[in-house]
This record gives structure tokens, C-alpha cells and sequence, in this order.
């Protein structure tokens, strides 16, 4: 037979605490969660800055093709001015597609040639980020300039445009 036989003194346990040596309150580390919220609400306004610098350089590289493209295939009898312009007009359609407002973008010829075959049009579009931005209260700070960079060769075959040979 195993265990304790059935005459054995049972063993004692110790008393219950007396109510006053009890330990009472709360949970230790609730003093966190106040920080913790802090550190959410700072992480979130990260990211939403980081997905504001994202979106602007997919806007600015858009506009930037748009207005390279479109100046490339510009027309034979228009000339340098009214290409850039009809040009510079549909990178700003672009940037008015993807929401950038007019006093944040800027769009900068590097190369602006005249419409001659095989020559290379190249387009630099610029949109500027607000550093910190807090919902219903807008940006705050300098602000981060995003660029980007597109170029287009004018088509070598194309017919009515000046120029020889591309080689």
C-alpha cells in the first residue's frame, strides 16, 4: 500500500496572513501604458510620413515621364517654346492626378532641345514634403524635396523632323 496510513497526523498548514500584512493595489506596470501610447501614436506619424515621401516620388516620377514623353512626341511644326509648354502642361496634369499641389512641385528641363531626331529630352520633377504631418493641423517643418529624374530620345525614324543621322 502506498501513501500515508490512515492514523498519521495530517500536516499543518501555515495561517492566512492577518488582513494588514496582505500586499493590496494594482498591478505593477501600468505606469507604461501612457508611454507606450506615445511611442504608437509618434511610430504611426513615422510611417505616414515615410508612405507621404513614398507617394511623392512615385508622383514626381510620373510627372516627369509625362512631360519627357510628351515632349518627345511632340509635333513637327511646333517649336522649342510651345513644345516645352505643351509639354510642362501635361506633367502638371500629373502632379494634379496624384494630388500635389502647385506651390509643392516644380518641373526643370536638364536638356531642352529643339524637336530634332535623336535628340535626348531629359525632365527633372521636384515635389516637397512636409516633415512632420498631423492630421487636421497640416505640415510642420522645412520640408524634404523629392526628385526625379526621365528622359526620351526622339524617335530616329519619325518622319518631318530636322536632323541627319542618328549615328
Amino acid at each position: 500500500m502506498t501513501g500515508r496510513p490512515p492514523d498519521a497526523p495530517r500536516p499543518r498548514r501555515a495561517p492566512p496572513p492577518a488582513p494588514d500584512d496582505r500586499e493590496s493595489g494594482q498591478v505593477a506596470g501600468i505606469e507604461i501604458l501612457p508611454f507606450a501610447l506615445l511611442i504608437f501614436v509618434a511610430g504611426m506619424l513615422l510611417v505616414a510620413n515615410a508612405w507621404a515621401v513614398i507617394n511623392a516620388k512615385m508622383a514626381a516620377s510620373n510627372a516627369a515621364a509625362q512631360t519627357a514623353r510628351t515632349y518627345a512626341e511632340t509635333p513637327a511644326g511646333m517649336g522649342p517654346a510651345a513644345a516645352w509648354a505643351r509639354a510642362a502642361a501635361a506633367g502638371d496634369r500629373a502632379f494634379a492626378a496624384a494630388g500635389v499641389t502647385p506651390e509643392h512641385r516644380s518641373l526643370r528641363p536638364r536638356a531642352r532641345p529643339g524637336p530634332f531626331r535623336c535628340s535626348r529630352v531629359v525632365v527633372e520633377a521636384q515635389v516637397t514634403v512636409e516633415r512632420i504631418v498631423v492630421p487636421w493641423l497640416g505640415g510642420f517643418g522645412d520640408g524634404l524635396d523629392v526628385h526625379a529624374t526621365h528622359s526620351e530620345l526622339v524617335d530616329p525614324y519619325r518622319s518631318g523632323l530636322e536632323g541627319g543621322d542618328c549615328g
